[in-house]
């Protein structure tokens, strides 16, 4: 039986991410769940390799709202306690911070990000990140260090850009997901944040895009590779 990723999603939308993509490629069995409509969380851990949490434009404050968040952080929970390989982006890194005791908020001055912005590493011997790197970031909220975990990457509107809490669990702000693809559907999206403070042009993002997407490939590919495939070998 192959082994199983679970892919955690917050929108009925197309699977046109690096991720999945990758992953599928690297032999795993894709299980996507869709907890806004419905899908169990209540998985058995037997042949599952790992779990990424994609983003969404719902909120971890909006618990009350979409109950369904809670049943998300009660599989971090179990991801974490049971040294499942977990990776959150966006939404799914704030949830993950949330999960951990950390608080979820907007920036103090009503910053967003959408666009392509520069992520640095902490450290020149960080073996997750050696040099900045321009990054897709949809996001108007940011999440703050969980205690004990260790920052990776920062930034300059949001300053925890990644985090890892022990050897498994890795929360992201930002969408290093995102294809050429993904980016043309959300720019065209009826959520995209054009008009507010912080947000690129759609000519901004289109030239960083293409100046930046083949690294940004390049990086996200190694990183899946060592946390879905080397530590489950």
């Amino acid at each position: 039986m192959k082994q199983r990723i679970i892919l955690i999603e917050h929108h009925s939308e197309p699977h046109d991410d690096r991720a999945s993509a990758h992953l599928m490629d690297r032999g795993f069995s894709l299980d996507w769940r869709a907890p806004h409509n419905g899908d169990d969380l209540d998985i058995p851990l037997l042949n599952v390799a790992g779990s990424i949490i994609f983003g969404g434009a719902q909120s971890v404050s909006e618990q009350d709202t979409y109950p369904f968040l809670t049943r998300e952080i009660e599989w971090i929970n179990k991801c974490i306690n049971n040294h499942i390989p977990l990776l959150g982006l966006c939404l799914g890194g704030q949830l993950i911070a949330h999960a951990l005791g950390a608080t979820v908020r907007p920036h103090d001055a009503g910053m967003h990000e959408f666009g392509y912005y520069p992520i640095r590493p902490i450290s020149t011997n960080n073996d997750f990140l050696s040099k900045p790197l321009y990054v897709m970031q949809a996001h108007y909220e940011g999440f703050d260090l969980p205690q004990g975990a260790q920052l990776l990457a920062s930034g300059t509107n949001y300053p925890n850009q990644a985090f890892m809490f022990g050897q498994y669990t890795y929360g992201f702000q930002f969408h290093p997901e995102c294809t050429l693809k993904t980016l043309r559907r959300w720019q065209t999206s009826d959520w995209a944040p054009w008009n507010h403070p912080g947000s690129q042009t759609k000519d901004q993002q289109d030239k960083l895009a293409d100046a930046h997407n083949d690294t940004v490939h390049a990086w996200f590919i190694s990183f899946l590779d060592s946390l879905f495939v080397t530590k489950t070998n």
